[in-house]
Formats: C-alpha cells, structure tokens, sequence
C-alpha cells in the first residue's frame, strides 16, 4: 500500500514565515497517514507515512512495532550520516540496549539532582546577563545568552572544558545541517572523536563529571565500550544544547513580539513563567519532524495498515498543533492544559534532560527581564531571525536593545 499510494509530498516541510510549523500538516492531519518521500542520503529518497494526529503520534512513540534502531535493514535516517560506521546512541535503538544505555545515566537528571544545580546556573546567568550590560547595542542574545547558557550548563555537567564548548556548538550545528550529507558525517565524526580522547583522559584523571562516571564506573569495568560511552556523551552534549539554547530564544522572543503577552507571563514575580514554558514548547514545537521509525511488524495505525520494513515519519509539532488536542493552536494561550504536549517525547525515548531544561528556561526568563526591563527585538523583520535547514528549528540571531 505504501509504494501505490497516490499522494507523495516531499517532506521535511519548510515552517511558515512566522515560524509555526508547516500548513500543510494542518491540510493532511484530516485524512489518514499519509506518505511523503524522505531523503535516504546520496541524492535517493524513499516513501514513508507520515503521522500527524495527535492520538495516532502518542501511539506511534510507544508503539514497540515502530523500531528506533537505525541499524536495521532498510531503516530510515534523519541525520544523513552511515550508522554503520558511527558509534551508536542510545536514542537509536530499542530495548533492552536502548534501557541497558539510558539507565547509566538516570541519576543525572533526577528532580534532586536538578534542584542542586540550581545556584550555579543562577551564577551561570548572571554572569552571562552581566557580559550582555556591557555589549554594544544592538545585542545578539542568541550569542550572548541563551546560545551560551546552555552549553556551558551541559558542558560543566559533562566534564568539557569551558574553551572547547564552541568546538561542539560548531560541530553539531554542521551535523543537524540537512544540506550536505558528506559534511555533516565530517562533523559527526570529528565529535566522536573529540569526545573519544576526553573519556580517556577522565579515565587517568577522573573529576566530579558525568564522563569521569562513565568512564571509571562503567567503561574501566567493562560494562560498556569507549563508542558506547562516546555516544551517550554525544547524546547529552546535543540533545542537552541544542534543543535548549533555541527554544530559550524562541520563548524571549514570543514575549519581544507581545507585549499583552509579557506582561502577563511576568506579572506576580513570574507565576505563569513554568506554565508559559509549557505552552511556549508547544506551540513552537521545535522538533521539526525529527522521529523516524521502521515498522517491524504488520499492524494498522490511523486507519491504514503499515507492512513490516515500511518507513515511518512521526510529527511531533503536528501533533502538539493538532486542534482536537490543543484548540486554537497557533495561539499562545496560559490557560490551556500545555503539560501534555509532546516536545519531550513520550514513553521509553522521553528526554531524560526536561527537568534541568526547564529549569534554565524559567530561571532566564526571570533573570533576563529582571535584569533588563526594557529589553526589546531590534530586527525590522521578524522572521528574518529564524534559520532553515535543520533538524531543530530555532534562530539564527536574535537582535536586542534596552
């Protein structure tokens, strides 16, 4: 059924001039899956279904006939580099390798373990906002602020010194690129590398770091192998940067462009700020289409029947603007139920890293228009600061003055 099917679209979908996601999935969401042609590397493509209810996305992220494991034959890849050839991330593959990984580092990101960071990415703030004050204006916070607050974060958290954080930020800028296939393997590459010869040197001289734990509790035992530590590092470094750093930026610049809308978030010392948060990820979605799955088994989702070895593509920001979930979507609205959206993901892939992430986007909304009242966009045109051709959408730049 998928190779007969009569509508194919090319996916991934650009995001409208405002940034919301795609129109289009608002145009198919209405009908069953349907199929669209994914790059499949060295200018090939192949079809897949789209998901993008919001019933049918849940199911399909905890469905455990839709295969994480881009190892498999004839799976499909959003990142266009050789999974052959790369070490493997836990994101990548399924239970019990998938469980085996991801619990080496539970008890990184519990709730306990978050409040206890929380003086130093307050200091971390500060610092950073004090380094804003004395910039030039225009500004551009994206560099200033909310680029390097989450790097460092993870950074310190991993054990990466401070003075290499631009490396990886470069590196994993050129790997979630969808442009150059060959370029972003180049960068994905030189990353595992880096992050290779680091866990070594943990292993001679370990310190207070989640890799010198990895590397003396888990590798120097056996328990796990250097590409296997290599890709859980690898994991932390970009889920833990990338995704944060753009959407504090989108939610600062949600407020810049409203200004009902701010003052409402900051009224009362902030009380709405963790529940504009929520709404913010959702309504953003920054995710773009980013979930690939390879059905190993025949079953029927959405009303059609998948076939085991079919490709499937699963919308996260279709879903979290699906109008039968979250009426109105394309508003930003503090009174709706934001909490089940699913930026995060749901079931055995939800991201381990949510609770320090929002901790960092609540405490720099709080600290940043604190700090500088006035704060405003200083870009003519808006949708000039959105970047294309990634895997996650977010900003280029983001101009400011006070």
């Amino acid at each position: 059924m998928l190779e007969s099917a009569e509508t194919v679209l090319d996916w991934p979908f650009p995001r409208t001039r405002s940034g919301c996601p795609a129109a289009v999935l608002a145009e198919v969401r209405d009908l069953p899956p349907s199929v669209v042609r994914i790059p499949a590397g060295a200018e090939r493509s192949r079809r897949a279904w789209l998901i993008t209810k919001y019933a049918d996305v849940r199911q399909a992220l905890m469905d455990p006939r839709l295969s994480a494991d881009e190892t498999l034959p004839g799976a499909p890849v959003r990142i266009q580099v050789d999974p052959q050839q790369k070490p493997g991330s836990f994101l990548r593959m399924d239970d019990p390798e998938h469980a085996r990984l991801r619990g080496l580092i539970a008890t990184e990101f519990t709730a306990r373990r978050v409040r206890a960071m929380r003086p130093a990415v307050e200091r971390l703030i500060d610092d950073l906002l004090d380094d804003l004050a004395g910039q030039p204006r225009p500004a551009d916070l994206q560099d200033v602020f909310s680029r390097k607050l989450p790097t460092l974060v993870i950074a310190r958290l991993l054990g990466v010194p401070d003075e290499d954080s631009p490396y990886f930020v470069e590196k994993t800028r050129l790997t979630i690129g969808q442009g150059d296939p060959a370029r972003s393997y180049a960068a994905y590459t030189e990353m595992s590398r880096y992050l290779g010869v680091l866990a070594t040197r943990k292993l001679d001289d370990p310190q207070d770091d989640l890799m010198s734990r990895l590397a003396v509790d888990h590798l120097a035992t056996g328990h796990i192998t250097l590409d296997e530590l290599v890709g859980i590092a690898r994991l932390v470094l970009v889920a833990g940067h990338e995704t944060t750093t753009n959407q504090i930026a989108l939610n600062i610049l949600s407020l810049l462009l409203d200004e009902e809308l701010k003052a409402r978030v900051l009224a009362d010392d902030g009380a709405l700020i963790p529940q504009y948060v929520e709404e913010a990820m959702r309504y953003w979605s920054i995710s773009q289409d980013a979930i690939v799955r390879l059905a190993v088994e025949d079953f029927e989702l959405g009303g059609v029947q998948m076939k085991k070895g079919d490709a499937v593509v699963i919308s996260i920001p279709a879903g979290n603007h699906d109008p039968s979930a979250f009426p109105d979507p394309l508003r930003i609205d503090l009174t709706r139920d934001s909490n089940k959206h699913m930026q995060w993901g749901i079931g055995p892939h939800y991201c381990q890293g949510a609770p320090l992430a929002r901790l960092e986007m609540e405490l720099s909304l709080r600290t940043l228009f604190r700090r500088f009242p006035g704060l405003r966009l200083a870009a003519e045109d808006p949708d000039s600061v959105f970047r294309t051709g990634t895997v996650f959408h977010g900003v280029r730049h983001l101009p400011v003055t006070w």
